[in-house]
């Protein structure tokens, strides 16, 4: 090494032998290779003097209220949209009555809203697989109940 040199530092007018520029070239890839980061696994206190930060985004609240104010969010963008298109329709026109311009646009997306609202609430019917390992005896009864009268005559079939 140089004098003037501190270790790890070399002098571009000095030339190296072959065993210090591969000890050159062995500290420079294990300082490339060397880990950059740490990790604290420390644990954190539960509790402590400092009162919460609130985060930015939506707030915090369950999956139901979450859903209900995606839900609330998207009818009124729906609404907007709509509103907006007939309130330039009347405009451009000059002579769109109002309550044409209401039915033409809020019936489809009162439609879209009644079919997303049944495909919601559809549900495909359960499959049922039984599985027997020796002799078995399976009946299926349907028993259709009416009662009728003021002393109450229940008649099953």
């Amino acid at each position: 090494m140089h004098p003037e040199t501190t270790p790890g530092q070399t002098r571009p007018d000095v030339t190296m032998t072959d065993e210090e520029a591969a000890s050159e070239a062995r500290r420079i890839i294990a300082d490339a290779y060397r880990p950059t980061a740490y990790r604290d696994d420390t644990p954190v206190p539960v509790h402590g003097d400092t009162p919460p930060v609130v985060q930015p985004g939506r707030p915090p609240m369950s999956q139901g209220a979450n859903d209900a104010s995606v839900l609330m969010l998207a009818g009124g963008t729906t609404t907007a949209m709509v509103g907006g298109t007939a309130a330039v329709l009347m405009y451009v026109s000059q002579f769109a009555d109002p309550i044409v311009c209401g039915l033409v646009f809020g019936a489809p997306t009162a439609l879209v809203l009644a079919l997303a609202r049944l495909a919601t609430k559809a549900k495909p019917a359960p499959d049922v697989h039984h599985h027997y390992s020796g002799p078995v005896h399976q009946e299926q009864h349907h028993t259709h109940t009416t009662t009728r009268g003021v002393w109450a005559r229940t008649t099953n079939r």
